[in-house]
């Protein structure tokens, strides 16, 4: 039987190769979390875990490449590549699940400084443009 982590983990990936931010809420926890390299506060809930994913899916999704998994049974750290405006972006997603696979936690680091710099103007790009068709 997988663990949760194996679980949520597959599906995660099925996920961010569908390239579909729509696939999300069905793998995030109601009561999920998501810790921003941006934001010093905690944003909770299925609704803004699924918006800031959502985002980084068109930001970083069509250069984002995983390199590097550790996994336990219901945690994982995932190192990841990417491009933003010409710029080489290096992290880690930090994940956890419940029993069900399903996300209640999300933590996201990147480097080097100027990369973040520009995620953090992109994602605020997509973020407000999201919000704005809502």
């Amino acid at each position: 039987m997988p663990t949760p982590a194996e679980t949520g983990l597959q599906r995660w990936h099925q996920t961010i190769e569908s390239r579909d931010p729509g696939r999300l809420p069905v793998i995030i926890a109601e009561d999920a979390v998501f810790h921003s390299p941006a934001v010093h506060t905690p944003q909770e809930g299925r609704d803004l875990v699924t918006a800031y994913l959502a985002g980084a899916m068109v930001v970083l999704g069509p250069t984002l490449r995983y390199q590097d998994e550790w996994v336990g049974e219901r945690d994982a750290v995932l190192r990841f590549t990417a491009e933003v405006d010409g710029l080489q972006v290096e992290g880690v997603d930090i994940i956890r699940w419940d029993d069900e696979g399903q996300i209640v936690d999300f933590t996201v680091m990147v480097r080097p400084f100027k990369a973040l710099q520009a995620v953090m103007g992109r994602m605020l790009e997509e973020l407000t443009r999201a919000t704005s068709q809502s």
